[in-house]
């Protein structure tokens, strides 16, 4: 009962102590509740409830019950920190019992071997356990031990075994009513699918332990531990750490397990490295592995200290006695038969070749490369890593890129399984240096289109196909449209001055329970709908007499490669840090001028053409001077794309897209536009101008549909979107940089999100956001755009017109009926725009809010 049941037996044993049991009886109570401490609670406390138990079984004259509970001791000792004791109590369990209770005593001296990882020993122990608890029809210790030895076959890499084992496992304990074991095959599926390269399954796995647990009231810390190592290989670093810190906490309030302890800091110093938090991976590191050397657990402190040194590496601290910590680790790690091994060679090559010694870091790094050949996706990766910078030593260019290559093919087919488009985008991260590498390399080769086509491999890859269904789509539009309803709720509270703390609460508990379904959707087919690498004379062609901008940040400095007529240049421009100051000041003008801020408009108005120069002498450099009067498609990396680029003087009379990469341009260019022309107007709650531009627009259109007040429900708007030729959704916005599928568009009964977006049949053909930061996507991965934009480019929107910045609503709806009235006429989004930035010239004010829009997409 104590893990079916745990409050039911904390209340029965209980009960007994309260009446006059025999010794046997309160061994058994005590050995209970030590349990329960010792899994659930105070694990100081359980050993001295334990050693009570164990006194009571001596008493009680019975050798079985004595070896029980000293195998329980043994257990709850080791989880303490005190490895040599807990060792030697199993020791004397072992030889106390007898039979099957014996290999029960077995099974759990495995179990703490395990948790040492003494892998090797447990396995012995579990040879000579299992025969004799299948002869004695053991169904429930039968079944533990398998999902024991599916665990240490993990722990060697052993997917396949470990899944034969969990397999047989689960069906044993559908014949029991041990709901906590079922709870913890459950999670062990998550960890083989985990190791599989499955993410998608192993959060789902996961997800349904945890609901397991908690009915159950059975807090398992093993389970934040392998949640923030899935989180950490879908790319969420920050979201493991705060899974892993939770864990400490709750571990540390509790006085909860000194072992478990050690692995949830391990775990944190993983996801802060992979945060690019270095010194604090440092610190965490630092302290597991001070527990582990100080718990006797070999195998974690080898790999505590792996971590430690990929830690001080990443801040910089380049060694000589490093390099030898790193080989040696290497060493240690292959010896003990685990899969990281390759990870300590990969860093001591690094090592080797951050201190100028090639020759040594071509050892080390040729080791860390036979990685590439088998195994996880992410580990074969890392071995073309390897690869790549053992070619990059050598100066040998060609065969770096096809290391290069080759291990961006094996992430893309990893990143195509993933349904929702934000895995996918994390998930660029893991290839970040590859791509980076092959920049570098190509920039020093000098040719311009080959560096174009290696800029658009890794660039923008979560927009090449649509986000999959997730399952069960029904309970996700149920959950959204109880989000909306709290939302609004919680809007409503603040407005009147309330607060409304159960209402956050439930706010906070629809959004992660509303991504943690999206994040579960896999693809069936990861080579279904795979983006094709560019194809540069199509991109020319395509082009015909219009240009094209490709901007590259190649080791803080940023290059400028202009396509057109043929041909592919490449400009040096300004240095990264200059032009991320340049444009934040641009940002805070605009947004000034949105407010009223602006004292002297006109003094305001001059100040910010001068940024503007600025600006385009930073991004642009000599390329400002070869654009011709044509239109223009600008493609930035993912931090740039919050630049108001009709700001800069060169690109102001252009028809100007802007476009998250080149293949986005060429998809969005072949999107077929909708055979009927059914325009859709919509003027959201509690705008400053009651949307008095919605009237004007309607009389530019035939086939129209209006919705406001009470019309502009999230459904209605949904579903009046769905295909439509043309929409204007004039409504308040907001952008969410910590959760971007979140950042929404208010409507009458709360928020239309990224999500809903993403649920969306066919995308509008043309759409027009005139609310504020409407245009805004976050950076992530390694080049990659998460927002409202990014939800309905993949669906089939051609052409999107937004602002990049907070606007002045009366200056937006003057423009945007200027934008109409070019749209009705049949210009394209950026013509459009552009001819609206060419009437934008009195009012200071307008002119800045017209600079403040961009066209997205193909235009």
């Amino acid at each position: 009962m104590v893990f079916a049941r745990p409050r039911a037996a904390r209340d029965g044993a209980r009960q007994l102590l309260a009446g006059q049991p025999t010794p046997y009886d309160a061994s058994v109570a005590y050995h209970v509740l030590g349990m329960l401490e010792r899994d659930f609670g105070d694990v100081t406390r359980a050993v001295g409830q334990l050693r009570h138990a164990v006194r009571l079984a001596r008493r009680s004259g019975s050798a079985a019950r004595e070896a029980d509970v000293l195998a329980t001791l043994g257990i709850a000792l080791v989880h303490c920190g005190r490895t040599g004791a807990g060792l030697e109590t199993l020791d004397r369990a072992v030889l106390l019992a007898t039979g099957g209770p014996a290999a029960r005593v077995r099974y759990l001296r495995a179990h703490a071997r395990w948790v040492l990882g003494r892998h090797d020993t447990a396995m012995a122990d579990l040879r000579r356990a299992l025969p004799v608890l299948r002869r004695g029809a053991d169904t429930i210790w039968v079944a533990r031990a398998l999902t024991l030895r599916a665990l240490v076959n993990l722990a060697y890499g052993q997917t396949a075994r470990a899944d034969r084992d969990l397999g047989q496992a689960e069906a044993l304990f559908a014949r029991t009513e041990q709901e906590h074991d079922v709870a913890v095959a459950v999670h062990n599926r998550g960890l083989v699918a985990f190791r599989a390269g499955d993410l998608p399954a192993a959060l789902g796995h996961l997800d349904d332990a945890a609901r397991r647990y908690k009915a159950l009231g059975t807090p398992m810390p093993d389970l934040a531990i392998d949640r923030c190592a899935v989180l950490l290989a879908a790319g969420l670093p920050r979201e493991a750490l705060n899974e892993a810190d939770s864990g400490v906490e709750r571990l540390e309030s509790g006085r909860g397990q000194s072992t478990r302890r050690a692995e949830l800091l391990l775990a944190a110093a993983r996801a802060a490295l992979a945060a690019a938090d270095p010194a604090s991976a440092l610190a965490r590191a630092g302290a597991a592995y001070r527990l582990f050397a100080a718990q006797r657990r070999g195998w974690w402190t080898v790999h505590s200290r792996l971590v430690l040194l990929q830690a001080r590496f990443a801040t910089g601290a380049y060694e000589p006695r490093l390099v030898a910590a790193a080989a040696r680790t290497a060493r240690e790690l292959t010896a003990l038969g685990s899969t990281e091994a390759p990870q300590a060679s990969l860093l001591a090559g690094r090592l080797a070749l951050a201190l100028g010694r090639p020759a040594e870091a071509d050892r080390h790094l040729a080791v860390a490369a036979r990685a590439r050949r088998a195994g996880p996706p992410l580990a074969r990766a890392a071995g073309w890593l390897a690869e790549a910078l053992r070619a990059d030593a050598a100066g040998q260019s060609r065969r770096t890129l096809i290391a290069c290559r080759r291990g961006l093919d094996v992430l893309d087919l990893h990143r195509l399984t993933l349904g929702a488009s934000e895995l996918r985008a994390q998930s660029t991260a893991q290839g970040a240096e590859l791509a980076a590498l092959a920049q570098r390399t190509c920039l020093a080769g000098g040719s311009a289109r080959r560096m174009l086509a290696w800029c658009e491999r890794w660039r923008a890859t979560a927009l090449a196909v649509p986000p999959v269904r997730p399952p069960h789509e029904r309970v996700l539009r149920a959950d959204l449209a109880r989000y909306r309803e709290i939302t609004s709720r919680l809007e409503q509270a603040r407005t009147a001055g309330r607060a409304a703390p159960r209402l956050q609460r439930e706010q906070q508990r629809l959004e992660a329970h509303v991504r943690s379904r999206v994040l579960r959707a896999r693809r069936g087919d990861p080579g279904r709908g795979a983006d094709r690498p560019l194809h540069v004379p199509r991109l020319l062609d395509e082009l015909g007499s219009a240009q094209l901008i490709e901007l590259v940040d190649v080791l803080g400095s940023l290059h400028v490669l202009l396509c057109g007529a043929g041909r592919v240049t490449r400009f040096a421009a300004g240095r990264t840090a200059d032009a991320a100051a340049e444009l934040e000041l641009a940002r805070s003008s605009l947004h000034r001028f949105a407010l009223g801020a602006s004292g002297r408009p006109d003094e305001a108005a001059q100040a910010l053409e001068a940024n503007g120069r600025r600006l385009e002498e930073l991004l642009l450099g000599p390329a400002a001077g070869r654009l011709r009067e044509a239109a223009l498609v600008v493609v930035p990396p993912g931090w740039l794309h919050g630049v108001p680029w009709a700001l800069l003087p060169s690109l102001r009379p252009l028809a100007l897209t802007v476009a998250p990469s080149a293949r986005a341009w060429l998809r969005a260019r072949a999107v077929a536009e909708p055979p009927r022309r059914d325009v859709l107007l919509v003027a959201g709650p509690g705008l400053a101008t009651g949307g008095a531009e919605i009237a004007t627009i309607a009389a530019m259109y035939e086939r129209v549909r209006v919705l406001r007040r009470k019309e502009a429900t999230a459904a209605r708007v949904l579903a009046a979107l769905d295909g439509c030729w043309l929409a204007h959704v004039a409504a308040h916005g907001t952008f969410r940089a910590d959760s971007p599928l979140f950042s929404a568009l208010r409507m009458d009964d709360g928020p239309i999100t990224g999500y809903d977006f993403e649920g969306l049949r066919a995308a509008p053909y043309r759409l027009v956001l005139p609310s504020c930061d409407s245009a805004r996507l976050a950076p992530t991965g390694a080049d990659e755009l998460l927002g409202l934009a990014s939800a309905l480019l993949p669906l089939g929107t051609a052409g999107i017109a937004a602002s990049v910045v907070p606007v002045n609503d009366e200056a937006t709806a003057e423009l945007m009926a200027t934008l109409h009235r070019g749209l009705s006429r049949g210009l394209s989004m950026a013509a459009a725009l552009a001819a609206s930035r060419a009437v934008a010239t009195g009012d200071p004010v307008l002119r800045a809010t017209a600079w403040s829009f961009v066209a997205i997409g193909a235009g």
